[in-house]
């Protein structure tokens, strides 16, 4: 899961649903081990009908907080295959309930020293990691409240990327140019000395060669930032793109990248280039996106040992060149 582990709170439900369907797979193999048909799925709808007596479909689904539709499947199937009947209600006879068979009474019984062990062993797991999983989820389950979605509705229209503006560097931007590069080194790679040169000194060492420090900022917020460094004339690198990764899929990058190729063409260059790493696949379809095409051969003179990528711009809206006729 280590996709939707950097994909943060954005894939918490895809996340969670993957650590129940594990948690699923791991009961279901203790069932098989002691002999039984019982499958984990079934357990919140066994056990409530168990503990509290037979119950409508309605009343299941308020119970265990899955949806009508879904616990009405499940019961079907599970009355098809004999663990639950259906009973008429002593007080309502056009009601129906859901009870268990006898079948699933047994099968309960069975299960209950496999229930006691799961609460050991996780309990004890969880004491060892130091993880209070069930006060978290208690906690978690309060924000999600009903004002949650209105709330994401609104913060949404504030990040729109409409509202990201590209501004050249001063020097209370600094810092930022630093903290954002920083952190994205220091998730991907580490920092170089050459890394901690330029991102200690961006006058001296990109603005006054010839070069230019971009930034992307939301409101006051600076939330990316990307360098043009010049190399020999009429060369650049584009280099130093970082994004605030709570900011990524708002197209800042792209914001970032076209407003650096601009400021290389207002200065007449005729080759921008980039080195980057074949594991920042986001990023490499970003730059062929843009224009970039990928070398035969590294960069001869790279000064990074991290890069094992290198790529020159092409302007995607110029005429390709005409091949010259055969005699």
């Amino acid at each position: 899961m280590a996709f939707l582990a950097d994909l943060g709170l954005l894939a918490l439900g895809s996340r969670a649903r993957a650590l129940s369907d594990q948690l699923y797979g791991i009961a279901d193999a203790v069932y098989r081990a002691r002999g039984s048909q019982v499958q984990g799925r079934w357990f919140p709808v066994l056990r409530l009908i168990s503990d509290e007596g037979p119950q409508t479909v309605g009343a299941i689904a308020a119970s265990i907080g899955q949806t009508h539709s879904a616990v009405s499947q499940l019961a079907d199937k599970l009355v098809r295959e004999g663990w639950l009947r259906s009973v008429a209600d002593k007080t309502d006879k056009r009601c129906r309930r859901l009870a268990l068979t006898p079948k699933a009474q047994e099968a309960i019984r069975d299960a209950r020293p496999a229930w006691r062990a799961l609460v050991d062993v996780l309990g004890e797991r969880c004491r060892a990691a130091n993880v209070d999983i069930l006060g978290a989820l208690d906690a978690f389950e309060r924000v999600l409240d009903e004002s949650l979605a209105d709330a994401i509705v609104a913060r949404s229209t504030e990040v729109d990327r409409d509202a990201v503006r590209v501004v050249a560097f001063e020097p209370s931007l600094r810092e930022h140019f630093y903290r954002l590069n920083a952190d994205w080194l220091r998730k991907y790679f580490y920092l170089e000395e050459i890394d901690h040169r330029v991102l200690s000194h961006p006058e001296e060492e990109l603005i006054a060669p010839g070069g230019d420090v971009l930034f992307a900022r939301l409101g006051d917020a600076v939330i990316g930032t990307c360098a043009l460094k010049f190399d020999s004339p009429g060369t650049y690198e584009l280099t130093k793109m970082a994004v605030d990764e709570r900011y990524h899929g708002l197209g800042i990058g792209r914001k970032l990248l076209q407003a650096a190729i601009e400021a290389f063409q207002a200065r007449g260059g005729r080759t921008l280039f980039l080195e980057s790493n074949r594991k920042l696949t986001p990023a490499l379809r970003l730059y062929e996106s843009m224009g970039f095409e990928h070398q035969p051969t590294l960069k001869p003179d790279s000064h990074y040992s991290r890069s094992d990528v290198y790529m020159i711009w092409r302007d995607p809206g110029a005429a390709a060149p005409k091949r010259r006729k055969q005699a």
